[in-house]
């Protein structure tokens, strides 16, 4: 699966002004509130990195990203520029505003030990996964398990078959690669940087990611 076709649309955003400014360490989680009018911006700093990502409204978390209303306004099952991030309520979250990469899915869901040993064997059961990044990092806001929804997956390449079957295969995602999204609503966003070594989403070797945050005004 090549990405001959994209054009990326890169920001004039300049990281010596961004307001929040951090290296996620790979396989590890994070979390923040990005307040209406900023801008995330989340960075592959390696290249063929997943990033596993939640949103979630920071007035009510019972308001969340969904998958199914994301694809079904845009009638498209890839993420990217002018993408409308919409939650269960149908109101949108945030909008893609800028992208170097072009390839972003939020159909595959997120990796899981249960996932783990059924796709690859019982000696894969107690691998770190997204999914427990997810379960570690809601619990500073009172959420449990129960509120991890279908997620977005930043840089991870899953075409489409022609039977409808989906498949991960080796990221196009470069060293540098970025999206950004401006908050539509204030809005807790919840990542884990994606533990899987045992498909191609990561290049088997999971890497580091940088997230900033811009102000309104300086967006």
């Amino acid at each position: 699966m090549t990405n001959e076709a994209f054009h990326p649309i890169p920001s004039n955003l300049d990281p010596a002004v961004a307001r929040y400014d951090y290296v996620i360490p790979a396989t590890a989680p994070w979390s923040g509130i990005v307040h209406k009018g900023e801008t995330l911006r989340i960075v592959d700093l390696e290249g063929c990195q997943a990033v596993d990502t939640l949103f979630y409204s920071a007035a009510d978390f019972s308001e969340r990203y969904s998958a199914q209303d994301t694809i079904a306004l845009q009638r498209h099952a890839y993420v990217s520029v002018d993408t409308a991030i919409v939650s269960n309520a149908g109101t949108v979250l945030a909008r893609v505003t800028a992208d170097t990469c072009g390839r972003h899915d939020t159909s595959a869901g997120a990796c899981s030990c249960e996932a783990n040993t059924v796709r690859f064997g019982h000696h894969t059961r107690y691998m770190h996964a997204c999914r427990e990044n997810f379960i570690l990092e809601l619990s500073k806001y009172g959420m449990t398990k129960r509120d991890i929804v279908g997620n977005l997956n930043f840089f991870m390449n899953v075409p489409i078959l022609e039977d409808g079957r989906l498949a991960i295969v080796d990221g196009v995602s470069n060293a540098g690669d970025y999206i950004e999204l401006r908050a539509e609503m204030d809005i807790l966003a919840v990542i884990s940087n994606c533990p899987q070594v045992n498909n191609p989403c990561n290049g088997f070797n999971p890497t580091p990611v940088r997230v900033l945050i811009w102000n309104g005004a300086e967006a």
